[in-house]
Parts: C-alpha cells; sequence; structure tokens
C-alpha cells in the first residue's frame, strides 16, 4: 500500500507552552479542530489524560466515526494515532510539532500513514486537497484561540 504524508504549517504569536495546551488535551480541540462543526449533534467520549488519553466521536455522515489516542506527548511534539471506522476505514498518524521562537510557535500539522491502490489515487485527486484546506482552518482557529488566551 502507498504512503502519504501531508504536512500544513503556520506561526502563532503565543508561547509554545499555551499551543501544547491547546493540542495535547482533546477537550480542547472542540475549540479549534476544523471537524467540529460538521455535526451539531456529534457524540464525544473522552477518557483518560496525557500519552493514553483517547477521544471517540459518532456523528452524521459528514463527521463519521473514529477514535483518537496520544501515543506520545513532549514539550515539541505530540503524536496522535487516528483511526477512521466510518465512512471508511484508515489508521493513520498525526503529529504536532511545535518551534518555540520567543514568545511566538511555529506549528507543523501532519498526518501520514498508508492507502489501498484505490484510496491513493482519490486521495490525491480529492482527499488530499479538501484535508489540506481542513488543516488550514484548522490552524488558523488553533491561532485565533491561543493568541486570544495571551490577550
Amino acid at each position: 500500500m502507498p504512503a502519504f504524508s501531508q504536512t500544513h504549517e503556520t506561526t502563532i504569536d503565543a508561547p509554545a507552552a499555551t499551543v501544547h495546551g491547546l493540542v495535547s488535551d482533546f477537550h480542547e480541540w472542540i475549540h479549534w479542530s476544523p471537524w467540529e462543526g460538521l455535526d451539531p449533534d456529534l457524540e464525544r467520549t473522552y477518557d483518560g489524560a496525557g500519552v493514553g488519553a483517547s477521544y471517540q466521536w459518532s456523528g452524521n455522515k459528514q463527521a463519521g466515526e473514529g477514535r483518537m489516542t496520544f501515543t506520545s506527548i513532549t514539550p515539541e511534539q505530540v503524536v496522535v494515532d487516528l483511526e477512521f471506522l466510518k465512512p471508511f476505514k484508515a489508521q493513520n498518524v498525526v503529529t504536532f510539532d511545535l518551534t518555540a521562537d520567543g514568545d511566538r510557535t511555529r506549528v507543523a500539522w501532519t498526518m501520514s500513514g498508508r492507502r489501498n491502490l484505490l484510496f491513493a489515487v482519490m486521495g490525491r485527486l480529492f482527499f488530499d486537497k479538501a484535508i489540506g484546506k481542513d488543516f488550514d482552518k484548522g490552524l488558523a482557529s488553533l491561532r485565533s484561540v491561543a493568541e486570544a488566551k495571551q490577550a
């Protein structure tokens, strides 16, 4: 199965600790994740904190169903195991790399994994562009939330 990886980046006018707090706690994702608004009746289940903590969701056709688990959390990086169950099954790794630059933080949001041949072709044609737009929207929201905490 072909591998894929997609990274989007932004710079946030907030310290790395502020940004880290928003990406290393699934409860905070409701404030910035680009997928949170897809289903107003989205069902969420949270379990634990820190490495091993998980977040499950189940929603309409747009939101789908899946689970995320923190597999590594350091001051510079947060790694998430992402499992989609519906509308299709997929297993991916999501990484947030945080680089402090004084009171600013450079954030690189990467999703990587493997796709079967059909999804590899469809990914290049459709999914990658859609996911890229979602990542850009999420990074803009993350920036707004983090910078508002500094105001």
